[in-house]
């Protein structure tokens, strides 16, 4: 039943979309694994890596957008959901490396044996099991969206002052971070990951997998979004998005709504951040920066808000510029992904998907945020049957 309403919700684009992502899921393992280096299909392995780490960030702006495009709230603190599912990872990771450490502790990280600490802290217990590590991926980042936007949509903040908090939110998870008695390795952060459930995190074929992973957990979640968004709820979520007022005039728990959206997307993020450390090989307060999150603001926007394609290719895209300039010209990236989001702004308002669905005139347009107006507002509510 929940299968045939999620394939129900797919469209043509959409459907496109999973089946390149899955392709890509399939192929460039085997690339990588079969092919000869001297095959110019050849994917080597840090490339491969690299664009892991791209789909990761996909999933990042899927998450944020599926908040801010359809629902309105402009979230600045994303970032702090994404680190906090890395954290998770990184515990497990770190759990998996026993013995093998600088210290030879088989029980502490090297990092607590350094600063003298005698015993494993108590919320350290359980992540050497996998399964843990995995709940903790979801619930560390869902708890703490939903603590805060308990209190921040029934305060009924809204606007720039949400946006405002929740940047404050992943600053202040920044400066606890960063501390060396919080037990999460301070400023160096969680690193020299051995294994992942028994397997060298650094050989090809366990990179190759971490990459099909991300790339089908990618899938799945524009699934997912794809059908949270052209549901009935989906309908009041934009409803929500657009009139707020108009939408609680009809009986809806906007507060709920709004919760319920924002945690499912907290999730999402983190889950982005599980599968982010694997392939990186490092976790760290950095990851809690507020540029961060708004890194993952512009993506969106340069894809296309409220589009669910077009912040996978937002991110895939300024991530992939970010790492060639970042080579070539390195004194003018950050001028440049400024240059790059004022004229995203500017000439491409509905960014790169939204713009193009509106010159080949498709016949599903993607769902446009829209400003309603103060004389519109008091107009008189029709309910329709």
């Amino acid at each position: 039943m929940i299968t045939a309403f999620i394939l129900r919700s797919l469209d043509r684009r959409i459907s496109i979309a999973i089946a390149i992502l899955l392709a890509v899921a399939v192929l460039v393992p085997l690339s990588n694994l079969l092919l000869p280096e001297t095959s110019a299909l050849h994917v080597p392995t840090y490339l491969m890596s690299l664009f892991g780490k791209y789909l990761t960030y996909a999933l990042l702006a899927l998450a944020l957008d599926l908040v801010w495009g359809y629902c309105g709230i402009l979230s600045l603190g994303h970032g702090a959901f994404f680190a906090l599912g890395g954290y998770a990872m990184g515990m497990y990771l770190m759990r998996q490396i026993g013995s093998r450490g600088t210290y030879g502790n088989p029980i502490l990280p090297d990092f607590m044996v350094f600063l003298n600490w005698k015993e494993l802290p108590w919320f350290w217990y359980g992540f050497d099991n996998f399964w843990f590590a995995i709940l903790m991926v979801l619930v560390a980042p869902g708890l703490l969206a939903f603590i805060f936007g308990w209190f921040a949509f029934r305060s009924r903040v809204n606007g720039v002052y949400l946006s405002i908090i929740t940047q404050a939110m992943t600053y202040a998870l920044l400066l606890a971070f960063f501390r060396n008695d919080m037990g999460f390795g301070g400023n160096n952060g969680l690193t020299d990951f051995k294994d992942i459930l028994g397997f060298n995190i650094q050989a090809d074929g366990t990179r190759a997998v971490l990459f099909s992973v991300t790339a089908v957990f990618l899938a799945l979640a524009l699934m997912l979004s794809s059908a949270i968004v052209r549901s009935k709820f989906g309908k009041v979520l934009v409803g929500v998005r657009d009139a707020e007022s108009r939408t609680r005039f009809l009986g809806y728990r906007v507060e709920h709504i709004k919760l319920f959206v924002f945690v499912v997307s907290a999730m999402m993020a983190g889950i982005a951040g599980a599968l982010y450390v694997p392939q990186v090989g490092i976790i760290n307060p950095g990851e809690f920066a507020p540029a961060n999150s708004i890194e993952v603001v512009i993506w969106t926007a340069v894809g296309g808000r409220a589009t669910l394609i077009g912040p996978i290719i937002g991110a895939i895209l300024v991530n992939g510029g970010k790492t060639i300039f970042t080579g070539l010209f390195p004194d003018f990236w950050l001028f440049a992904l400024g240059g790059l989001f004022v004229a995203v702004t500017l000439l491409l308002p509905k960014g790169i998907v939204g713009t193009l669905a509106q010159y080949f005139g498709g016949k599903r347009q993607p769902v446009e945020p829209s400003a309603t107006s103060e004389e519109d507002t008091q107009q008189p509510v029709q309910a329709a049957e």
